[in-house]
């Protein structure tokens, strides 16, 4: 009895961390502004991207991505802005949130969306203009925030619509 108890236990918990290590999630770029270079920032200011795929095993936290145009600084200072954590939900209204950005320092630079790919598609936002009502201009605009609560959610960020 107590070997079976063990067995199942042993079994469960396999599963569990075998769940816990296939978290991976995708940011892809699409410039179709044909200048410029993508740019992908870690929470921790390390650059992940600049135009390519890029893919993590576990969860992003707090990135920001911005198209460089040569004026923006290395946080995007001076651009439109994206900002993303994409992490599997633990519980209810845990997982990815995204949005767009133009809380000063930042400002509108080039049309900019973004979309999730996958079990969340289509949502996402697109911002065409400084006024643009699906972007943060304020702390408190917390309506524009866009969320995700499935297992895994990538992400596809487009610079001039």
């Amino acid at each position: 009895m107590f070997s079976s108890i063990c067995a199942t236990t042993f079994a469960l918990i396999v599963v569990a961390a075998g769940k816990a290590l296939a978290e991976t999630h995708t940011v892809t770029f699409n410039n179709n502004c044909h200048t410029g270079t993508p740019t992908l920032i870690s929470q921790t200011g390390q650059v992940l991207s600049t135009g390519g795929a890029y893919t993590i095993n576990g969860p992003l936290r707090g990135a920001i991505a911005y198209l460089q145009t040569g004026s923006c600084g290395f946080n995007g200072e001076g651009c439109t802005l994206v900002e993303t954590t994409l992490v599997n939900p633990t519980t209810d209204g845990s997982g990815s949130s995204t949005d767009l950005s133009l809380i000063p320092p930042h400002a509108f630079s080039v049309t900019t969306g973004f979309g999730y790919i996958g079990a969340c598609a289509p949502a996402g936002a697109d911002c065409n203009n400084a006024g643009c009502t699906t972007a943060f201009h304020k702390s408190s605009d917390t309506q524009v925030q866009v969320p995700c609560q499935q297992d895994n959610a990538n992400l596809v960020i487009t610079f001039c619509l």
